[in-house]
């Protein structure tokens, strides 16, 4: 699970929630989140606060599968008015905070992206991961630059290469039968990606070593291969370098889930 445990995943997600809150009140609430076109601050502010309650629930109601989401447009026209938002936010974070803190490590709870750990260290660290992400487009809306530790934003790499990338079995046609590579050149983690040459299965994901080639190649410090996998910076602004077929990484940024 990218060597970190749930305790640590747990607190940078206390952290991550704390500073998303901070940047959305810089901001304000009906500014424009410029990674998420047509939202904004207020938008953000009850997407993440309703994942937060849905996570909380799929840990301590352990249901059966994960629970049904409602629709984005149903997220968006719910919660408290503007002026209890970030109250509301804040409620939210922190009870999906306790939760996660006060569950059972070796429960039994639904999960929906592979897992190679416990179901709580999946919650605990895809709940990290999805403030922390947020928490850049509160930062951004409010004209800051985000800043990630690098084991942190490796973890992340690692999250959504495994996680998100292997589900998938509708891969854009740009990518059917090429393969990328992830290298971070800050904390010496590489992770290649092969998508099958036809859609509906799934293709393969792993850890490599410096020897190892693909069709493309995107190598940079963690921080900016995060934001870059996140479809929130590009290559320039994250300082990372594209070598090989630069059509397989335009490929990965039409697969790859934005919010």
């Amino acid at each position: 699970m990218g060597g970190m445990e749930i305790a640590e995943h747990v607190d940078a997600l206390r952290d991550e929630g704390a500073a998303l809150a901070e940047a959305a009140d810089k901001a304000g609430l009906d500014t424009a989140v410029p990674p998420c076109p047509g939202w904004t601050v207020a938008d953000l502010l009850r997407h993440t606060g309703y994942v937060h309650r849905w996570a909380a629930r799929n840990v301590a109601e352990r249901p059966a599968r994960v629970f049904d989401d409602d629709t984005e447009e149903q997220v968006l026209s719910s919660g408290p008015d503007d002026e209890r938002l970030i109250p509301w936010f804040r409620d939210g974070h922190a009870a999906l905070v306790a939760t996660l803190s006060a569950a059972d490590p070796a429960g039994t709870y639904p999960v929906f992206l592979p897992n190679r750990a416990s179901p709580l260290a999946f919650w605990a660290r895809r709940q990290a991961h999805e403030t922390a992400i947020h928490r850049a487009d509160a930062q951004f809306a409010a004209g800051q630059v985000p800043v990630y530790d690098k084991d942190f934003a490796a973890d992340g790499i690692d999250e959504m290469i495994s996680g998100f990338a292997a589900r998938s079995k509708r891969p854009p046609e740009g990518a059917l039968g090429r393969s990328l590579i992830v290298r971070s050149s800050d904390t010496g983690e590489a992770w290649r990606i092969a998508w099958p040459a036809e859609q509906g299965t799934r293709g393969t994901c792993e850890r490599v070593g410096p020897d190892q080639r693909a069709d493309c190649v995107l190598t940079g410090p963690a921080e900016g291969l995060y934001l870059l996998l996140w479809n929130r910076a590009d290559e320039a602004s994250a300082g990372v370098a594209t070598e090989g077929d630069p059509a397989v990484a335009a490929a990965w940024r039409e697969f790859q889930i934005r919010w």
